[in-house]
């Protein structure tokens, strides 16, 4: 897999180079609430720029459908790269039409231009191998060079992400670089004991994942709602919790796996429950009760772990060589439901781990809770990626990047 610097050896002073990112941002209107993304994949873009490239940056946003859609502009990102990068960036109102081709025409040596979402042309989406190839021709006539740094995308098999690059010369960035080595980090000699923290919604966005770490891992440590499915399986009363009835099975057999492989699997032993979701936009105060695990009410849900089960998790990362987190332990983003997810997260800078925040709302939750990025070994900027990689999972993206 060649490289930036592979490409500088080459030359690209003059050339236009296409480079895919990942800008997808949540966005309050037009506010970005979290610009995390953009922060990762700029210096790609400012190292392509200072050796004199023509930039051209294309990236989602949000999920259009297949037509330009006001709401999913990338116009708040490229005023923000520009900030970032300290420099005006372009922007073109379409991808392959008039707009994109007159900016890209414009831009000198060393200027950036950013693309409107790709994702407003069907074409970037589409199962359809000739539509996905037809629109992909139509981003290849923008440029001279392809570089792939969009490490959230890279598990899709989009127009952008793996058509692009078949047409093209190139090469991995910077970003995507890190993120693959960090990964080996995860799957190829590592360092023990090997603790994985998994949260969120599901159990069925995770099935992969857990399936492949038992046979890596030496603890899993489970919250936030898919955690309700497994006390379901132990046979535990879980009231309005977040409840997949249909992978209560699989979970029954993930627990035996484990307890045949040694593995520990820690589930929550308290929680926070309430009758009510707390409002997020107001924050009003949620007073939520303290329950045992096995003892939640009928009619209430759980909405973070509890002390004692924060106190449980921050033992069994104390000792840890490495950590893998992925997913909030609670509704982090209200105050009332943040301290099981604030807890994680000190319980990995408090170890001597080499620590990976696996992307999505566990990098957005460091990120609102106030924690220095740069203590964590790395924090990824594909959740899915991520876990697809550690599924053992070939990625689109990353195959058609390889010579």
């Amino acid at each position: 897999m060649k490289t930036i610097d592979d490409l500088a050896t080459e030359g690209v002073a003059g050339k236009r180079v296409f480079v895919r990112a990942d800008l997808n941002v949540p966005l309050d209107g037009t506010t970005i609430t979290d610009d995390g993304r953009i922060r990762a994949v700029a210096p790609t873009i400012a190292k392509l720029a200072g050796l004199g490239a023509k930039v051209i940056v294309a990236s989602h946003l949000g999920r259009p459908k297949g037509a330009p859609d006001p709401a999913f502009s990338l116009a708040p990102a490229a005023e923000r790269l520009g900030e970032i990068l300290g420099q005006n960036v372009a922007f073109a109102t379409d991808t392959v039409g008039e707009s994109a081709a007159a900016v890209v025409a414009g831009l000198a040596d060393g200027q950036v231009a950013v693309l409107e979402n790709l994702r407003f042309n069907a074409g970037e989406t589409s199962k359809d191998d000739a539509e996905r190839g037809a629109f992909a021709d139509q981003l290849a006539q923008l440029a001279d060079l392809y570089v792939g740094d969009g490490f959230g995308a890279v598990h899709r098999k989009h127009a952008s992400v793996f058509d692009l690059p078949k047409r093209l010369p190139h090469a991995a960035g910077d970003l995507i670089a890190t993120e693959v080595g960090v990964l080996k980090k995860l799957t190829e000699d590592v360092k023990r004991p090997y603790v994985v923290v998994l949260g969120g919604a599901k159990v069925s966005d995770k099935l992969g994942v857990i399936d492949n770490l038992l046979k890596k891992a030496d603890r899993i440590l489970i919250g936030g709602g898919m955690a309700y499915t497994f006390l379901a399986a132990k046979g535990h009363e879980v009231g309005i919790s977040l409840l997949q009835k249909d992978q209560i099975p699989v979970c029954l057999g993930y627990l035996a796996e484990a307890e045949k492989r040694g593995v520990e699997f820690v589930l929550p032993v308290d929680v926070l429950v309430s009758a009510d979701f707390p409002d997020l936009k107001t924050k009003a105060p949620a007073n939520p009760d303290l329950v045992a695990a096995d003892a939640i009410p009928a009619d209430k849900e759980g909405l973070d772990i509890g002390p004692k089960t924060r106190e449980l998790y921050a033992a069994k990362l104390a000792d840890a060589g490495t950590v893998f987190w992925n997913g909030p332990m609670g509704v982090f983003e209200h105050p009332d439901y943040a301290n099981g997810t604030k807890a994680v997260a000190q319980g990995l800078l408090a170890s001597d781990a080499f620590t990976v925040v696996g992307g999505g709302d566990s990098a957005a939750a460091v990120r609102l809770l106030g924690f220095d990025e740069n203590a964590f070994g790395h924090i990824s900027t594909g959740g899915g990626a991520s876990l697809e990689y550690l599924e053992g999972k070939t990625l689109p993206g990353l195959a058609a990047l390889e010579d």
